[in-house]
């Protein structure tokens, strides 16, 4: 099993954001690869009931790196309907 530092997902996400990015490239945005096989393997191993504790920390900064994304590209999409901003 890979071990990828938690920081990494937060680490790679604002490296994107920090590129300025289109609403369009926000919009298609997804962790590269490798990111996310670690938190599908993370989720798999949580439902199995064995993950160890540096590894839920782990899940959880996944979690809220994703709930982080999905408020961003809803964000995005009402800003691109013209409903905010």
């Amino acid at each position: 099993m890979q071990n990828i530092p938690t920081r990494a997902v937060f680490d790679v996400i604002t490296d994107f954001l920090a590129s300025d990015p289109t609403p369009e490239s926000i919009l298609a945005y997804r962790l590269p690869g490798e990111l996310e096989q670690r938190a599908l393997e993370l989720l798999a191993r949580n439902r199995e009931g064995r993950l160890s504790f540096d590894e839920e920390l782990e899940m959880h900064d996944f979690i809220r790196a994703d709930d982080m994304m999905t408020l961003l590209k809803a964000k995005t999409r009402m800003k691109l309907s013209g409903k905010i901003f």
